[in-house]
């Protein structure tokens, strides 16, 4: 009989690894991290299984996945949503909020709201669903907010953050995916209103806000502990800053430009520096190692170097930088530096070079092995070292239904949970089963 040390040991060894849920955009740590049973090791011959497909309209927005239910938006219209629509045309339609049964794809209830899109590329709502405590809360493209009972989908509160708060839609619209911290729920409130505003999530009433912001811009406020301290580090259009998670005090900020207001990525840290890149060779990093109100700037703006994501949210794995550039490429950069350590353009293959070229990605349960949706409507699944990006194998599993730069694409980012991957593009979602 084993002494109950080791028979704890063998216990625990023999314990699966327990999956998460996909509640929020980027997953339960917000980190693009999926943690699962799966072993992944190749896809079947033909590809993975599809479960399921559901038919959906428009979006951009990726599905949010807990429990027994998958949560998405989508947006009705006759009108024209592939077109660029720099113009601010304005486009009639129905935005959709949808609840699916997550093993079979039937819809269990739907919200509908009248909205008129007026930004460019109106290929309907950007932002994940954020699901907790039994609630349901989604952004919509125009800035309707709402907040559901998961299980029936009745509205508990809504709200237009443009009435509200005298603002305007950015010109790509709502993008920045809603935060949840503890009983407040934080959002971007829209261009010429205040930048951040901190709402009770069970009422929606404000309880504070930060200063008027010209742009919005469209990346998330994240949470850093800097220095010891807890801070809500915010990217707008004209600066780097971060206020106090409790007030909406500004503890700091460095004066920053933008391109287009272009800053989509939240966000990164590395033990003492921060990271922010954005549209057309935008990028900074700050060193912190003075006091975490001290930023001291390392560089700016380098040239063919570092990263300057655009649609896909890079993330740190062993000190470096991993991710997409506008170009499409993967890459690896050295945080304190910029110095592109290696790069790709294996991911998405022969689109090497376009612009704004997207393949979201995930790590799998902090190993180097890495799932990978393309633009061309492709699972890939690889390995990401320090030595650089391997294929193990590829599948088509959605055809690109959306128009970008005179090119096909889907620009969603999939929720993974459990061992399944959920993914959409503007005429279906499906449920992939990734199991061995």
């Amino acid at each position: 009989m084993p002494r109950p040390a080791v028979l704890l040991v063998a216990l625990l060894a023999a314990t699966p690894l327990l999956a998460d849920d996909w509640p929020q955009w980027m997953g339960p740590g917000r980190d693009n991290v999926w943690k699962t049973d799966a072993e992944l090791t190749s896809f079947p011959e033909g590809g993975p299984k599809v479960l399921w497909r559901t038919p959906v309209a428009d979006g951009y927005a990726g599905p949010a996945v807990v429990g027994d239910r998958v949560y998405v938006m989508d947006f009705v219209s006759e009108g024209d949503t592939n077109d660029s629509n720099f113009g601010g045309t304005k486009l009639p339609g129905t935005e959709r909020v949808h609840a699916l049964d997550a093993a079979t794809g039937k819809i269990l209830w739907t919200h509908e709201d009248e909205q008129t899109y007026g930004m460019s590329y109106p290929n309907g709502p950007r932002c994940t669903p954020l699901v907790a405590d039994g609630k349901v809360y989604t952004l919509g493209g125009e800035g309707l907010l709402h907040c559901f009972e998961a299980e029936t989908g009745e509205v508990v509160w809504d709200l237009e953050l443009k009435d509200r708060y005298d603002s305007k839609a950015p010109l790509w619209g709502f993008s920045a995916h809603l935060v949840l911290d503890g009983d407040r729920l934080l959002t971007l409130a829209g261009d010429n209103g205040p930048h951040v505003v901190a709402l009770d999530k069970a009422t929606g009433e404000e309880l504070w806000r930060t200063d008027v912001s010209k742009q919005s811009g469209y990346s998330p406020p994240t949470f850093m502990t800097i220095g010891g301290e807890r801070q809500l580090v915010t990217a707008r259009p004209d600066k780097f800053a971060a206020v106090d998670p409790e007030t909406g005090e500004e503890l700091w900020s460095v004066p920053y430009e933008a391109t287009n207001g272009s800053i989509i990525m939240q966000p990164l840290q590395s033990g003492d520096l921060v990271f922010i890149g954005g549209y057309e060779g935008k990028n900074l990093v700050l060193d912190f190692s003075e006091g975490p109100r001290s930023p001291k700037e390392v560089f700016r703006d380098k040239n063919c170097a570092a990263l300057s994501p655009v649609n896909v949210q890079p993330m740190v794995a062993g000190g470096d930088i991993y991710g997409t550039s506008g170009d499409g490429k993967l890459y690896r950069v050295d945080f304190e530096t910029g110095e592109r350590l290696w790069e790709t353009a294996a991911v998405i293959g022969s689109r090497r070079g376009e612009a704004t070229g997207t393949a979201f990605f995930v790590r799998v349960n902090d190993t180097d092995k890495y799932v990978f949706f393309t633009e061309k409507g492709e699972l890939v699944l690889g390995t990401v070292t320090a030595d650089g990006f391997t294929e193990v194998d590829r599948a088509k599993l959605l055809e690109p239904t959306n128009t970008a730069f005179g090119r096909e694409v889907v620009w969603s980012m999939p929720a993974f949970a459990g061992t399944k991957a959920y993914l959409r593009n503007s005429k279906e979602i499906i449920a992939v089963d990734l199991a061995p």
